[in-house]
Parts: structure tokens; C-alpha cells; sequence
């Protein structure tokens, strides 16, 4: 396994760089490879859901004490919560400070508001009424397929668990077939990783030859400071609490590499859901834990697409010559910090609540959307990898708040020193 780890990481390097190259030398050639990326990831997707739900089934029917599991739930939601909002308003800071958008002085008659209109209609759709209307699927069945909504897995799983849980010894059966289902599974998505590389620089060259390295040229010092700000927030917010929870950030960051480099490549965190959570569990997270608070996280615990929401929302506003007062700032904040919840299993999630939150500053135009439409997708694999990241350290924060990290085995698997 520590082999394969490091092999892996370097091809996935290697599927970046030639994926990238690919791109820039023969556009046609890059975008005529998206549907490799595309499978790649349909791959994984296949596989979330039943994996999240045998996790969740395994770790909340194995608890020993409702008590202690109802515990780490709300200190979960606290946590989400508190590390969001410290996200958005890191949006907002940078965006005041910064100011990416003034100079622009763009005209929203000039505009071409029809490639953001998919999105506007979309945005519709993410209601605290609407989204809530989406939580219990029509059949258990429904939350399974391709349109299926992760956190409605995660409903079935808790409800599932818990069934299992108090009909005591005569679940056993349905546990040992859950937990031999979920390591079949588990054992099947590191077939499926196998690909990451391939899959990787597929998308990577996809990218590239699709919008080019040309179209982040006049918006590339927003790009950057984005970049820059998801980076500030890892180091400067998650790095403290990992450090209280008893770990280096950049130890971690090491430890996660290869799924660092496949998301981004792929632009999606979800391709290395599956990964997270055995690491996770390698580093010393009980299941019970894991199982709760990564399928969350994945729902509630989106630090890339807070930062995202409300600096992207200043730079529209700033670009478009509009000045938004204080009160209409923190109706972004309070509004984005719905939004932000309601975006899971949402194609293009990102642009999607970023029109939601637009739609509550009427003077901020949605058309205002289409100039950074373009370079949305670089600025994807920032939100992606930060999300990604924010999830990891969370599961490790509330384990080591809990009590019942693996300390030792922690410090171990951190080690640099050793081979993994």
C-alpha cells in the first residue's frame, strides 16, 4: 500500500503534465479527450453513494453509545458552521481590501447574460424550502442513481444505522454483509484509482484545450488572488486547528498528495471521497467518526465555495462599478451561508450558488456572472481542493475533540521519515 501510494502520486504528476501539454499543443486533441475524464469520473460517482452509505450503516450501527454519537453530531454541525463562516468573511475581507474588480468598469448591456442563464435557473432551486423538499428521496433507490443527492445517502445511512443499532443482535446478519459490501467497495475504488492519472490528465488537457491558458490573461489577477486567499485560509485558519488538534497542516498536506494532484486535475472532490475516508481511518479517525463527519463535510463543510461565493460576489459587484454598503455585505454573508448548504450534488455547484447569492443584491445584476463565466473552471479546482482539505482536517478535529484519535498512530503515518 505505502508503495503503491507513492507510485501513484508520481503518474498522476506525470497524467497532469502530459495532460497539460497535450491541451496546450493540440487544442482539438485536448477537448476531444473529455469524455476519458468524463468516465473516469462517472467511475467514482458510481461508487459514492453505496460506499457512503455501507460507512455510515458500519459505523453508526457499531456505536457503542447513541449518546456519544448525538454528541459528535452537533459538535460536527458547530464545527461546520463556525469554520464557514470564518471562510465567507475571509471572502469579504479580501474582496475590500483587495478590491479585484475596481478598473474593470464593465457594462452589463454589454453582456451576454445567456451562458449564465442554465445557472440562474438552477440557483432557483436552492431554497432552505425547496432544498428541503430534496432531503428524503422518493424511494431509498432514487438517492443511488446518477441524480441522486449525497446527503440523502447520508439520511438513509444515519436512519439505517441507527435501525441496526437498536435492533441489536439481530442485525448481525445485515452488519457483516454491510461491512464485506463496503470492503469490496472500497477494494474496487482503488481498481478504479488506478485510472487517476489517466483520468487526471484527461481533464487537465480538457481544460486547457477548451478555454486556454490565453482566456486567464485579463482576469488573471483574480484568479491568482483567489487562488492565493483558498491558500491564506489552509495555512492561517486550518492550520491552528490542526495544530490543537495535535498535527501539522503541511504534514498533512503531504500525507494527501496524490489525492490533492487527482482533484486537482479532475476539479472534483468527490472523485477522492472513497481515498479520504481510508486515510482518514489510517490515521487514526474511528469509523464512527469518519462515517459521520466526511459525507457531512461533503454537504455542509464547503470552505473553497464559501471563499469563492462572496469574493467572487465583491469582484462581480466592483467590476460592474456598484458599491454594496455594509447591510448589503452581510446580507451576502447571511445569505450565502444558506446557499452554501443547499448546493450538494449540484452540477457546477459553485457558479450555481454563486448566482443564488447574487439573486439577494438586486442592484448586483445576475448577467454580472458572465465575466468570470470563462475562468469559472480554473478557479473550480481551488474551491475543490480546499473543500477537499477543510473535510480531512475537520474529521480529524471533532475525532481529536472526541477524544478517541489515535494519537500515536497519528504521529506515525504523519511521519516524513517513513515510506507510505
Amino acid at each position: 500500500m505505502p508503495k503503491r501510494s507513492q507510485t501513484l502520486y508520481l503518474w498522476v504528476v506525470a497524467g497532469l503534465v502530459v495532460g497539460g501539454a497535450l491541451g496546450a499543443l493540440s487544442p482539438a486533441a485536448g477537448v476531444a479527450a473529455k469524455p476519458v475524464a468524463d468516465a473516469f469520473i462517472g467511475l467514482i460517482r458510481m461508487l459514492i453513494g453505496p460506499i457512503v452509505y455501507c460507512t455510515v450503516v458500519e459505523g453508526i450501527g457499531g456505536a457503542r453509545s447513541a449518546e456519544r454519537l448525538g454528541r459528535t453530531g452537533l459538535r460536527t454541525l458547530v464545527y461546520f458552521e463556525l469554520v464557514s463562516t470564518v471562510a465567507l468573511l475571509l471572502g469579504l475581507l479580501v474582496g475590500n481590501l483587495a478590491r479585484p474588480g475596481a478598473g474593470i468598469h464593465a457594462r452589463v448591456d454589454a453582456l451576454d447574460p445567456s451562458a449564465v442563464q442554465n445557472y440562474a435557473h438552477k440557483a432557483e432551486d436552492l431554497s432552505v424550502v425547496g432544498y428541503l423538499g430534496h432531503l428524503v428521496p422518493t424511494t431509498a433507490l432514487d438517492a443511488f442513481t446518477a441524480q441522486g443527492d449525497l446527503l440523502q445517502v447520508l439520511v438513509i445511512g444515519v436512519l439505517t444505522g441507527m435501525g441496526c443499532a437498536r435492533a441489536g443482535t439481530a442485525a448481525e446478519p445485515f452488519m457483516r454483509f454491510v461491512h464485506s459490501a463496503g470492503r469490496v467497495l472500497f477494494a474496487t475504488i482503488g481498481l478504479i484509482m488506478l485510472a487517476a492519472p489517466l483520468g487526471a490528465g484527461a481533464a487537465m488537457a480538457y481544460t486547457i484545450g477548451k478555454f486556454g491558458v490565453a482566456s486567464l490573461s485579463n482576469l488573471a489577477g483574480f484568479v491568482a488572488l483567489f487562488y492565493a486567499t483558498c491558500a491564506v485560509f489552509v495555512l492561517a485558519v486550518l492550520g491552528p486547528i490542526a495544530y490543537l488538534a495535535g498535527f501539522s497542516i503541511l504534514r498533512y498536506l503531504h500525507y494527501v498528495r496524490a489525492e490533492l494532484l487527482t482533484v486537482l486535475g479532475t476539479s472534483s472532490s468527490e472523485a477522492v471521497l472513497a481515498p479520504l475516508m481510508d486515510k482518514l481511518e489510517r490515521l487514526g479517525c474511528p469509523r464512527p467518526t469518519v462515517a459521520l463527519v466526511v459525507p457531512a463535510g461533503y454537504s455542509f463543510n464547503l470552505d473553497g465555495t464559501n471563499i469563492y461565493m462572496t469574493l467572487a460576489t465583491l469582484f462581480v459587484a466592483q467590476a460592474l462599478g456598484v458599491e454594496l454598503s455594509l447591510v448589503q455585505q452581510l446580507t451576502i454573508l447571511a445569505v450565502a451561508m444558506l446557499t452554501s448548504k443547499g448546493a450538494a450534488g449540484v452540477t457546477g455547484s459553485g457558479f450555481v450558488t454563486l448566482a443564488a447569492t447574487l439573486a439577494a443584491v438586486p442592484s448586483v445584476p445576475v448577467a454580472g456572472l458572465a465575466l468570470i463565466f470563462g475562468i469559472d473552471r480554473f478557479m473550480s479546482e481551488a474551491r475543490a481542493m480546499t473543500n477537499f482539505i477543510g473535510n480531512g482536517v475537520a474529521t480529524l478535529a471533532i475525532a481529536a475533540l472526541e477524544g478517541n484519535l489515535d494519537r500515536a498512530l497519528l504521529a506515525r503515518e504523519l511521519d516524513p521519515g517513513q515510506d507510505r
